[in-house]
């Protein structure tokens, strides 16, 4: 399981790198690297994704410069911490503590 100190640590030793597509995302949703710092500094680790390929990857709850709840998709590398994804959630997929995934209704 990734532990939210590592990614931290690796944002304070510049150790970690922006996927290409990260980088399209965060343009096209006006998200700026400054927020995904934030969010990963104060953040906690919602969900934990095992299985994802190459690395493991997790989900982090955190906020935005502006104080806007941010997503962050990031995986632990083992020397270094990749931003596979960041997106502003909305209140049709989680609860609204913004944490907690709506269950899927039939």
């Amino acid at each position: 399981m990734i532990n939210i100190k590592n990614l931290q640590e690796y944002y304070r030793q510049d150790r970690i790198i922006i996927s290409i597509h990260a980088q399209e995302r965060l343009r096209q949703r006006g998200i700026k690297q400054k927020d995904i710092k934030n969010c990963i500094l104060s953040g906690e680790i919602i969900e934990q994704y095992p299985d994802d390929f190459p690395f493991p990857s997790c989900l982090i709850f955190g906020y935005s410069i502006c104080g806007s709840v941010l997503h962050v998709v990031a995986s632990d590398e083992g020397t270094a911490g990749r931003i596979i994804t960041a997106y502003y959630p909305n209140k049709g997929k989680f609860e609204d503590d913004m944490k907690t995934r709506k269950e899927h209704r039939q």
